[in-house]
């Protein structure tokens, strides 16, 4: 039978922050916004989603004036994408 795909990794922009996080140390907000092509609202509220649940830390700081919003992959995170992958490649085995 098929495993249930977690909700919160199954969101396409969600999905898109996750795969560019799974790969690096950490990415700032404009990179992620850019890398996406999501607005900032947008982005703003999927990476609140993702940091509730643990997947994400979001740390805002200020360079100089400007406010920077870094981000990193949690090893929470890590293990939900890690389960997603393997979630998909079971039902592609069919």
């Amino acid at each position: 039978m098929f495993k249930g795909l977690d909700p919160l990794l199954h969101s396409e922009l969600r999905l898109a922050v996750m795969s560019l996080l799974i790969g690096v140390e950490e990415a700032d907000f404009v990179y992620i916004r850019e890398q996406t092509g999501a607005t900032s609202g947008n982005l703003s509220i999927q990476l609140d989603k993702l940091g509730k649940a643990g997947y994400v830390d979001i740390e805002k700081t200020f360079k100089g004036k400007m406010p920077r919003t870094v981000c990193r992959i949690t090893d929470t995170g890590r293990k939900a994408f890690g389960q997603y992958v393997e979630d998909l490649k079971s039902y592609l085995k069919l």
